[in-house]
């Protein structure tokens, strides 16, 4: 019997994803809290764009206000919610996942303790991503990076789900290559250096990935941002984990483990890429800086540390959603400004 999957957010990532389980043939229903979207998707299917081909796939979409309806129950949950959005979609969807059934959270963050507390740890994985995409159409998606340049990391938070991580394995190799990992926490950790590094970082420049690490005093300045982020993650004991697709000898190089990572980022998703909180501020939309940036800064502090570069990100992206600045290349200048203060 084939599972039952859901997929919660269908946003860029989730619409990527979900297209591809779909494609599959597998048993996949789509929830997103657009309206438009989800309209879109029932009368037009879910187009993807990419750079090698473009997918036209008929989904079964939903509304939020839908799952009441849903008498059912889903044996792999999908999460692709914002970072911030977590606690509350866990709860919606908690009735409807089986007894026995995984959540795994597809997301930025640090956002598996607020899942294990609501669904239980024996109900969830954790999952690291590397996967560059687009949507400011309903119905329609840029993706970015093909399945082939997609990367997911898989693991368990918990002994009572050991050996389970490939039933999700399984599904998410439709959408792109998987790694396992023991140390899914630390992994996704690393994943957050990276984002420091990279989202709100270049997102308050207002520039694409390649332009932004083409600006005059920015490679180092993002390189400073993955510097704090890293010494904030070691200090609460995470380790150096291989993301990306990356081996065990290719992060052992500490000297130039951050160039390492971003430059493999930058290879992957491409110089035109525009990251999620580019999307946010071009859609007037809170992003996840305060959850990234901001959590290095709140970690850095809790042990009498700083870490000015991440916070002068944090307030600058408080100003971009405030209505005070536009994302631009200036504020590369603020921030720095903002450091000597």
């Amino acid at each position: 019997m084939s599972k039952k999957i859901a997929v919660l957010g269908t946003g860029a990532n989730g619409s990527s994803i979900a297209a591809n389980l779909t494609q599959a043939g597998l048993d996949v229903v789509l929830i997103d809290q657009w309206p438009a979207h989800v309209e879109a998707m029932r009368t037009n299917g879910l187009q993807i764009d990419m750079p090698d081909q473009q997918l036209n796939v008929p989904v079964e979409a939903y509304h939020l206000c839908d799952v009441c309806t849903m008498n059912t129950t889903f044996d792999v949950v999908f999460l692709l919610v914002k970072a911030y959005d977590t606690r509350w979609a866990c709860e919606l969807i908690k009735p409807y996942l089986a007894e026995d059934g995984l959540l795994v959270g597809i997301q930025n963050a640090m956002t598996v303790d607020d899942i294990v507390d609501i669904v239980g740890p024996s109900r969830t994985l954790g999952c690291v991503i590397e996967l560059s995409s687009e949507c400011f159409t309903p119905g329609v998606v840029k993706r970015n990076t093909t399945p082939a340049g997609t990367w997911f990391g898989i693991g368990s938070v918990d002994e009572s789900t050991a050996g389970r991580e490939e039933e999700i394995a399984e599904l998410l190799r439709h959408a792109g290559k998987v790694s396992m990992s023991d140390e899914i926490i630390s992994a996704k950790w690393m994943k957050l250096v990276v984002n420091a590094m990279s989202l709100g970082t270049f997102a308050m420049l207002g520039l694409a990935f390649g332009d932004a690490m083409r600006l005059p005093g920015m490679r180092e300045f993002a390189l400073q941002c993955g510097t704090e982020a890293l010494a904030a993650g070691q200090s609460q004991g995470y380790t150096i984990q291989p993301i990306f697709g990356l081996s065990e000898d290719d992060v052992k190089d500490t000297n130039r483990l951050l160039e390492k990572l971003v430059d493999k980022l930058g290879a992957d998703v491409g110089p035109d890429a525009r990251d999620a909180v580019l999307q946010d501020h071009l859609k007037g939309r809170y992003s996840e800086v305060d959850l990234i940036n901001g959590l290095v800064v709140e970690e850095a502090e809790s042990r009498g540390g700083k870490a000015p570069f991440n916070a002068a990100v944090t307030e600058i992206t408080r100003r971009i959603q405030l209505g005070e600045l536009e994302p631009d290349p200036s504020n590369l200048d603020l921030a720095r400004k903002l450091m000597k203060n």
